[in-house]
């Protein structure tokens, strides 16, 4: 497993990550016998940083990270986040007594007495302009409770504005073969000024996989079957917010101008890798085998630069009118 720089947290992380949304919820049923196996599979190969949220189970995706680092030797980073505990999701929920209540929420669900990382979960725009929020995340880092704080962004705008801000060490985007809008102003901006770049939906949920059809179904509690047109929460965490037939075709593309060779996730992922602005892709596994799958990636072989240009020329005919504007 190679590692990469994460600059103000002063260590290197692998560059492959484990997401642990999936054995959170809302991703069909996932035991906890197999999330924790997921996890410490992970961990075997090499990951050293994992990323979770306080609403992801309603803390079940933390409690089961802290019960299995508990087992383990190893220190990885952990991140988790806050905000989307707030019912309604508005800016003026976002006071630094509600922020405080959610970290010490996640502190007791991790069993830890310091917070690795901090992340603002995808909070309305309006938050990012809102300086005295990020004011209560700076005393909340001099209060002991986390040692540093970043962000989870839906857009390029917000991920931009959230770097003027001097403390934020990290910000969290969707960036994959189906949305590549990040790299052309927001990844070199962030190398820029030293914030690590942390990669979610790293496969379109699933899609870039290669291993869905149009008869593929999900369980009634999987976001890819209730979230498709935004019904609970932004539309580009599922499937990128690429329309399905039209992702499936895209997909079939892919696999013509792919390596044969490698599995198509390890592609989608090394495709992510293959920018040097990325911190660490946190992919999700429920398994074993996909945690295993996911952390191949970083030792497959760089994509040649004809496959990178293929890859664009498809984003750009069939993908980016879908999403290139929108986020």
């Amino acid at each position: 497993m190679k590692s990469r720089e994460f600059p103000q947290l002063g260590r290197e992380v692998s560059e492959i990550g484990f997401g642990a949304w999936a054995i959170g919820g809302t991703w069909g049923e996932v035991s906890e016998e197999d999330a924790r196996a997921a996890l410490h599979t992970a961990l075997d190969e090499g990951v050293t940083f994992i990323d979770t949220a306080d609403v992801y189970g309603d803390g079940r995706s933390e409690k089961i990270i802290g019960s299995v680092l508990k087992e383990r030797s190893e220190t990885p980073v952990v991140a988790t986040k806050l905000g989307r505990r707030l019912d309604p999701h508005v800016p003026e929920g976002f006071t630094p007594e509600n922020m405080e209540g959610f970290v010490d929420r996640s502190l007791s669900n991790l069993g830890v007495e310091t917070l690795d990382l901090v992340q603002l979960h995808c909070p309305p725009t309006e938050v990012y302009y809102m300086p005295e929020v990020f004011g209560t995340m700076d005393d909340l880092v001099s209060k002991g409770k986390l040692r540093h704080y970043g962000v989870s962004v839906e857009k390029v705008e917000e991920g931009l504005k959230a770097i003027e801000y001097p403390n934020v060490a990290s910000v969290q985007i969707i960036y994959n073969m189906f949305r590549q809008r990040p790299a052309d102003l927001f990844l070199p901006r962030a190398r820029e000024k030293g914030v690590a770049v942390i990669v979610r939906v790293p496969l379109a949920s699933g899609l870039l996989t290669g291993k869905m059809t149009r008869e593929t179904t999900f369980a009634e509690d999987d976001h890819r079957t209730f979230n498709r047109e935004g019904a609970a929460f932004d539309k580009g965490e599922t499937f990128a917010g690429v329309p399905f037939e039209t992702a499936l075709e895209a997909v079939e593309d892919l696999k013509a101008v792919l390596p044969g060779d490698l599995p198509m996730a390890q592609a989608a992922l090394k495709w992510i890798l293959m920018n040097d602005a990325v911190t660490v892709a946190i992919p999700g596994a429920k398994s074993p085998d996909q945690a295993r799958s996911n952390a191949g990636a970083s030792e497959a072989a760089d994509l040649p630069g004809d496959v990178m240009a293929a890859v664009r020329e498809i984003y750009d005919t069939k993908i980016a009118p879908h999403v290139h504007q929108r986020w």
